[in-house]
């Protein structure tokens, strides 16, 4: 996807980017790359493969849900910053924080947030199983995003004890994700989430499949969950 490509896909679905949204993800990618030299953050790195499978990927979350209000976004194990920061440069008016368990991405990412200019981002280094039990972060945020982290039953404890009661966990998913969401679905509902809507698609020029699953929190998560780190991982419930 080059990035004209990129811009009339982002211009169907009612997105139009300004010259300076086109010159962030320039200087995204670019900065990807150059730090991708020192520190493992994408085994894509071709630009077209990035405009495709790193930023439109990432968007598409804001095709089957409004993200042009102003809301408290967290991103669970973002890594290179996906899929919160893509949205972050469409949707400026969220607030977006991102934990993740590796310093030197938490670093990538302030780097990033300094040369793109973007506030109102915050960078938390911590496991998602402690950053859940966290008086400062449970339950307090609108949405939580997670892309590809870990099958539905792990992330459903990875996220759901961050949303608010009334917010929602967006999981961003490739293929299979129909199976992960029946073995999930106990989990789900244990920690007070219910599926609101489903979405599968395919992925402009590649064809690949994706899933967005949109669940509603609905209930406090039972004060037991998230469980210490490394169990949700190595017992999900199912």
């Amino acid at each position: 996807m080059n990035i004209e490509q990129f811009e009339a896909g982002l211009k169907e679905k009612g997105i139009l980017l300004s010259e300076k949204q086109l010159a962030q993800f320039e200087k995204y990618y670019s900065t990807l790359v150059e730090w991708n030299e020192k520190m493992n953050l994408t085994a894509i790195t071709e630009k077209a493969d990035v405009y495709l499978k790193h930023f439109f990927d990432s968007i598409t979350a804001s095709f089957y849900f409004d993200f042009t209000k102003p809301f408290h976004l967290c991103d669970v194990g973002a890594g290179a910053g996906f899929p919160s920061i893509p949205l972050k440069i469409i949707y400026p008016q969220i607030e977006v924080t991102i934990v993740d368990s590796l310093n030197k991405r938490i670093s990538f990412l302030n780097h990033l947030a300094n040369i793109l200019d973007l506030e109102n981002v915050h960078f938390v280094h911590d496991r998602a199983e402690t950053f859940g039990v966290n008086p400062n972060y449970r339950e307090r945020f609108d949405v939580v995003t997670a892309r590809a982290v870990a099958r539905m039953s792990v992330l459903s404890e990875l996220c759901l004890p961050l949303v608010k009661v009334g917010g929602h966990f967006i999981a961003m998913k490739a293929a299979h994700a129909k199976d992960e969401l029946e073995v999930g679905q106990k989990a789900i509902t244990t920690l007070g989430g219910k599926v609101e809507k489903e979405f599968t698609f395919t992925l402009p020029l590649e064809e690949s499949e994706r899933t967005i699953l949109i669940i509603k929190k609905e209930k406090q998560t039972p004060k037991k969950y998230p469980r210490k780190p490394g169990t949700p991982g190595k017992m999900p419930i199912e």
